[in-house]
């Protein structure tokens, strides 16, 4: 199965990284692998849970209401840097990958998450697919509050 290909773009420290739709030529770029997919879940807004803090304060828990696609990490927005971040990181990543288990495509998912400069964690992503091949790759986080 192909997708339209997504570009995680990590611009330097001065900017943000950045998804976009890759391009091959003039026309929309496409792949078969779980980059894409790795991305959308990641980097797409999960709805949160009823006990979780919004970090602007207000009552938006964002996300589809119907479903679960996505992550909880923008809930990590204004969070500091401590070892508690770090495990929420780890813990939301692994919850938004976890679709890859249940659905037979990956046998294990396994993520790390550290901090790599002021403002800014990583996520470190192994998936092992279920015919032993592994996607790893590893994605910044910016914090608003930094």
């Amino acid at each position: 199965m192909t997708d339209f290909s997504l570009s995680y773009v990590n611009k330097g420290l001065s900017q943000p990284p950045a998804i976009d739709l890759s391009l091959s030529g003039y026309d929309l770029a496409t792949e078969g692998g779980l980059r894409t997919a790795v991305i959308i879940s990641l980097f797409t807004d999960r709805r949160a849970e009823a006990d979780d803090e919004i970090p602007d304060g207000s009552d938006d828990r964002r996300g589809w209401w119907a479903g679960s696609i996505g992550s909880r990490l923008w809930l990590l927005a204004r969070a500091k840097e401590t070892p508690d971040t770090l495990a929420r990181a780890r813990a939301y990543a692994i919850e938004a990958l976890q679709w890859l288990i249940d659905d037979g495509i990956a046998t294990a998912v396994d993520v790390t998450a550290e901090w790599v400069r002021r403002g800014v964690f990583a996520v470190g992503v192994v998936i092992t697919i279920a015919d032993r091949t592994r996607f790893e790759e590893t994605f910044n986080y910016n914090l608003e509050a930094a």
